[in-house]
C-alpha cells in the first residue's frame, strides 16, 4: 500500500504519537539544534522572553514490512511571536498565507459526501 504522500505502508503499520510540555531550556536547546540542523526549513520566530513550557511532539513508526527499523521524529514547540497559529494542512483552508502557496489549488472546494452516500 502507498499512502497519498507517496510513502509505502504494511497492515503491520504501527504508530506511536506522544506529545508533553517540556520546561524552557530544553525546548530553546531542541529549536536551536532544529534550526542549525536543517537551516532551509523555515521557523517561525519564537518569543525570546517567553520562560514558560515548549510543546515537543514526538512520533516513531514501526513497518516490518516496509522499514529495518523503527525510526522517530521529533519537533518542539516555543511560544511563537504571533498572536495566532495558522491552520495549514487542512482539506477546507484553502488560504494562502504570505504570499505561499500551501495547497494544491488556491481555488479547490472542501470535500464532500457523494450524492449517493447514504447516513446509517
Amino acid at each position: 500500500m502507498i499512502d497519498r504522500l507517496g510513502t509505502p505502508y504494511t497492515e503491520a503499520l504501527h504508530l506511536v504519537e506522544r506529545s508533553r510540555l517540556i520546561d524552557d531550556e530544553p525546548a530553546v536547546e531542541a529549536q536551536t539544534r532544529g534550526i542549525k540542523e536543517w537551516p532551509n526549513i523555515p521557523a517561525y520566530p519564537v518569543d525570546p522572553d517567553y520562560k514558560g513550557k515548549g510543546l515537543q511532539l514526538e512520533f516513531t513508526v514501526e513497518d516490518e514490512g516496509i522499514f529495518t527499523m523503527p525510526w522517530k521524529g521529533i519537533i518542539t514547540y516555543g511560544r511563537a511571536l504571533r498572536e495566532y497559529w495558522d491552520e495549514r494542512i487542512c482539506a477546507e483552508n484553502i488560504t494562502h498565507y504570505e504570499g505561499r502557496n500551501y495547497y494544491s489549488d488556491k481555488d479547490a472546494k472542501p470535500p464532500t459526501t457523494s450524492p449517493t452516500f447514504e447516513r446509517a
